[in-house]
């Protein structure tokens, strides 16, 4: 016979018909949503199938997809940019922006004087088009796998860097509309124009797919949020919290690994037309700020820290 205490921990890791309700709601609510706003796509029902799967699969996986409703968070939103193009909000900066970079990182050429961007262009090589690639395509997997390995290994440790993530993608998020920018494939494509509803581009991506004969990249910008969102390089952050919550962690030589794709995605943003230095150094700062606001709202133990513990506890 099965006794009262096992009756009461069965009772507790399975759905509850409030928890299925608020996640048929949710789920429907995002689809109806994400239709009024940027239309259908089929990532969407995906996201949705995805997470109802593990939600009803077993109590791990369920926590596990609660715990992960934290990038999801931030996926939506980052989706939902395409909506809300930042330069209805403020004017794009383009040629300031690129003036800017060449007067305090320009490299000399002759008589004239170059971006790093433009120094390169010159000075392309099939194993840095390769080698770049690879690290760009580090720059969500890594991450998410990261993130994976914590939950598993320890769920404050996973929420802290999860929640600083998403912190860091709303402080740069928000600088995107105080402050759009063209990046630098923008300007050797278009000039100092600014055309609304530019498509997205791979820029020295292309050379990647090129060399590999396949369309990733390609597929992957044609659904960019916004084109005028160079400033700062939430690519340049990323690795950065990787970097940081790794050393917190002690993977011991992961952290080498870490470190090195944390480098080459900052080189490779430049390399590959993506992003001006200025770009990656306030996308290195937009991460630094982020990490310390999250330690200080956690050192101070007050409402969201308390608000972040009922969620430890809830995925625990």
């Amino acid at each position: 016979m099965r006794t009262m205490s096992t009756v009461a921990k069965q009772k507790k890791e399975s759905v509850s018909p409030k928890g299925a309700l608020w996640v048929t709601a949710f789920s429907l609510g995002y689809l109806l949503l994400s239709y009024g706003l940027i239309g259908f796509k089929p990532e969407q029902l995906l996201l949705v199938g995805l997470f109802n799967s593990l939600y009803y699969l077993s109590p791990v996986t369920r926590k596990f997809a609660l715990g992960f409703t934290i990038f999801i968070v931030f996926w939506v939103l980052f989706d939902y940019m395409r909506a809300f193009p930042n330069y209805w909000f403020n004017t794009v900066h383009i040629k300031d922006l690129y003036e800017a970079e060449k007067a305090i990182f320009g490299v000399g050429s002759g008589s004239a004087r170059l971006t790093p961007n433009e120094f390169w262009l010159q000075y392309q090589h099939t194993f840095l088009d390769v080698l770049c690639g690879i690290f760009y395509l580090c720059w969500v997997p890594v991450p998410m796998g990261f993130a994976a390995y914590l939950f598993f290994r320890n769920r404050t440790q996973f929420t802290y860097f999860s929640l600083t993530f998403l912190l860091v993608n709303l402080l740069g998020f928000v600088l995107y509309y105080l402050y759009p920018a063209a990046p630098p494939w923008y300007v050797q494509h278009y000039g100092f124009e600014f055309i609304p509803n530019t498509p997205g581009n791979t820029a020295g991506l292309s050379r990647f797919d090129a060399f590999f004969q396949i369309e990733l990249f390609r597929g992957m910008y044609a659904k960019a949020s916004n084109v005028f969102a160079a400033m700062p390089s939430l690519h340049s952050a990323y690795p950065l919290i990787v970097f940081y919550y790794g050393l917190k962690n002690r993977v011991k030589s992961v952290n080498i690994i870490f470190g090195i794709i944390m480098l080459g995605i900052w080189f490779a943003a430049v390399y590959l037309s993506h992003h001006y230095i200025l770009d990656v150094l306030f996308g290195i700062l937009c991460a630094a700020t982020g990490i310390g606001l999250f330690n200080f709202l956690m050192n101070r133990k007050g409402a969201a820290y308390r608000a972040v513990q009922r969620f430890i506890k809830a995925i625990s």
